[in-house]
């Protein structure tokens, strides 16, 4: 599986090898995206070169202190999570930690009422796949600075990912660069169809407690990773690739209303899952 949050790929940011080629947002002539430089094969470049990313040393506090109140609803939070483990919204909490495509790319087809697929709707498929890199990549600095302990390394309880553990393990848990580019990919959403935005921005922040269930990340971890997918969605209107992309995603999944289409996915299901909640007081 490829992940986009990977050592190698953080490797090639370092080496400024993430390099995004102007224009490179046009519209083909058979009205699909034009070519995107990978970072790795299957893994496409953002929209920004890795200097103008969001820092989240700089925009982030550190991570809660040991024995701190903060710490203490980290820890009660990870048992809600934990408590559901078995259940429907812990299978679906695993099917959000892919971050695979084509998998990936219909997360959020329930909450807006159309399918997202590269065939039906490449602008919106092209827009999820650079914008994950933006915003996952953009929660790095606070990551290595802090190098926060994951939750299943001290809890000693199973993750929804237990492929992923011994990656996860050398991987810092603050901010979640799932629940950022999660985040990211709800406000982009909202963009281009402001009439579903309740039942967008829903999913991306069940997207990000996905994180927590799956018992690979503190409630701060989420939260946090949050601001960052804001911060990186906020610098990306700065960005004419990304504001016509924007747009073009915009007229097309109109288009696919007027034709009918609806998600692939089973929504009902997925309705079901997403009524276990966190009930988190903060």
């Amino acid at each position: 599986m490829i992940n986009i949050l990977s050592a190698q790929v953080r490797a090639l940011v370092a080496l400024s090898c993430i390099t995004v080629i102007t224009g490179c947002s046009a519209l083909s002539g058979q009205g699909k995206p034009a070519a995107v430089p990978e970072i790795r094969p299957g893994s496409l470049a953002g929209y920004l070169e890795s200097q103008e990313l969001p820092n989240s040393l700089r925009l982030l506090p550190p991570p809660p202190a040991e024995g701190s109140a903060a710490q203490a609803l980290d820890e009660e939070v990870s048992r809600r999570g934990l408590a559901l483990r078995g259940t429907a919204r812990w299978t679906l909490a695993t099917k959000d930690a892919r971050l695979n495509f084509p998998e990936a790319a219909g997360t959020f087809s329930c909450a807006l009422g159309a399918p997202i697929t590269e065939r039906e709707t490449p602008r919106v498929y092209m827009l999820l796949r650079r914008s994950l890199a933006d915003a996952g990549l953009s929660t790095y600095a606070a990551k290595d600075h802090y190098d926060r302990t994951r939750p299943f390394v001290l809890n000693k309880e199973p993750t929804c990912t237990p492929d992923e553990e011994e990656h996860l393990k050398k991987d810092g848990s603050y901010p979640s660069g799932h629940s950022a580019l999660g985040w990211a990919w709800s406000l982009i959403l909202v963009e281009i169809a402001p009439d579903r935005a309740d039942a967008i921005l829903a999913r991306g922040r069940a997207f990000g407690e996905s994180r927590v269930i799956c018992n690979v990340h503190w409630h701060s971890d989420v939260v946090e990773g949050r601001c960052m997918g804001a911060a990186a969605v906020g610098r990306l209107h700065a960005d004419p690739a990304f504001r016509a992309d924007i747009e073009a995603a915009r007229a097309e999944i109109a288009a696919v209303r007027a034709r009918g289409l609806k998600p692939s996915r089973d929504c009902q299901g997925e309705a079901e899952a997403l009524a276990y909640r966190l009930d988190i007081d903060q």
